[in-house]
Formats: structure tokens, C-alpha cells, sequence
């Protein structure tokens, strides 16, 4: 990243070469001329790079009661402090290749979290499916032993029914011939009384007409008693 350049900025020679080329006193020209010393030989040591104008500052520190040495420690020192700082940014900072690098891997990781949440959605869906296909098949045996059991519990009821009614049929035809013994034996005992009154009648009889021949034979006995 190159530095940024103002009209400011300018390179020393440049600065050093318009204040010896503009009318001024020796005592204004000489600080320009140490700090452009002292700037070629930092420039020995290190590719310099100038953010503002160190020899226009070293002139203001100067007239505001700095010796030179100072002034020019401060401005080496702000220049310090400033480069540091740029290169702390720079390093925070990323290119495009890296940029461009991450926001390709962004989309590889974006993609491979579309194809995982995916397939996830898939297996889930095929869990779901074979889960509601489990519960359906148990439904349908749980049908079929509810119908089951409901046919068990009809045909023995019905068979409950068909021997209840049997025996009820059983029962009603025992009582029937009991009833039937039972009317004749009551035909038989009203025929023996029958038979019994007839002879109790023909002995009434009998003894009536017994009764009245003795009181007859004694009336016409004491008649014909009288009639001698």
C-alpha cells in the first residue's frame, strides 16, 4: 500500500529545494538543512515513507521555542507514532485475494450448510415417513384384533344366546310335560271321584230304597194290624 501522497507530502528534496529557491535567511534555511541530513540518513536504514510535510513541522516547533534537536525529535517521533499506526491498520486490513478467498470459502460453507440442512431435511423426512408408515401398520393390526375380538365376543354371545335358548326351550318342554302328567293326573283323580260319587250315589240309592221298603212293609204291616 503506498503512502498517500498531498501537496503536503512531498518528498524532502522537494521541500528542501523550494525553501532554498524562496528568499529567505540563512537561520530559516539551516533547520531544512538538517532535517533533510538526518532524513538521508534514516532513508540509508529504510525505504522511507512520508505521511505530512516533517520539515514544515520541525519550522513550527522551532518558532513555538523548540531547539532544533527537539523539533526534530518530536517530528521523528510523531513519524513514528504515524507509521506505526498505518502499518497496525494495514495489518488489520485484508487484500481482495483475501477477501474474495473468504468470500468464496463463505459460499463453499454456505453451500455445505444448504447441502447438510438438506439432507437432514431429507433423512428427517424419510424418518417421518417410515415412522407414520409404522404407526399406520400398527393401527391397521390394532384394527384387525379389535375386529377380531369384537367377532369372538358376537359369536360367543350369539353362542350364550343359542344355548340359553335351548335350555329355555329345554326347560318350557319339561314344564310342558309336566303339565300335561299334571292334567292327567288331575282327569284321573276327578275320574275316580267321579266313579267314587257314582258309588256313594248308587249306595244312597240303595239304602234309600232299603229305608223306604222297611217303612213301606212296616206302614202296610200296621195297616192291615189296624184293619183286624
Amino acid at each position: 500500500m503506498l503512502p498517500r501522497l498531498t501537496s503536503r507530502s512531498r518528498p524532502l528534496t522537494a521541500a528542501v529545494t523550494a525553501r532554498v529557491s524562496a528568499p529567505s535567511t540563512v537561520a530559516t534555511v539551516q533547520p531544512w538543512i538538517r532535517h533533510w541530513t538526518r532524513t538521508m540518513h534514516h532513508t540509508s536504514r529504510r525505504t522511507a515513507q512520508y505521511y505530512f510535510d516533517t520539515a514544515d513541522y520541525v519550522s513550527r516547533f522551532e518558532k513555538h521555542g523548540l531547539t532544533p534537536a527537539q523539533a526534530e525529535g518530536v517530528v521523528d517521533t510523531l513519524e513514528d507514532i504515524i507509521g506505526e499506526s498505518i502499518r497496525s491498520m494495514q495489518g488489520n486490513l485484508v487484500t481482495r485475494e483475501e477477501q474474495e478467498k473468504r468470500h468464496y470459502t463463505q459460499k463453499v460453507d454456505f453451500a455445505s450448510l444448504k447441502q447438510t440442512l438438506e439432507l437432514s431435511e431429507k433423512t428427517d423426512f424419510v424418518n417421518l415417513k417410515a415412522e407414520n408408515e409404522r404407526l399406520l401398520g400398527d393401527i391397521e393390526r390394532l384394527k384387525q384384533r379389535l375386529r377380531e375380538e369384537i367377532t369372538r365376543t358376537q359369536a360367543g354371545v350369539r353362542l350364550d344366546l343359542n344355548l340359553e335358548k335351548g335350555r329355555i326351550r329345554d326347560e318350557l318342554s319339561m314344564r310342558v310335560v309336566r303339565l300335561a302328567d299334571v292334567d292327567t293326573r288331575i282327569e284321573n283323580e276327578i275320574g275316580l271321584l267321579r266313579t267314587s260319587m257314582e258309588a256313594v250315589k248308587f249306595n244312597i240309592l240303595q239304602y234309600a230304597f232299603a229305608v223306604m221298603s222297611g217303612t213301606g212293609a212296616l206302614l202296610l204291616a200296621y195297616l192291615r194290624m189296624f184293619a183286624h
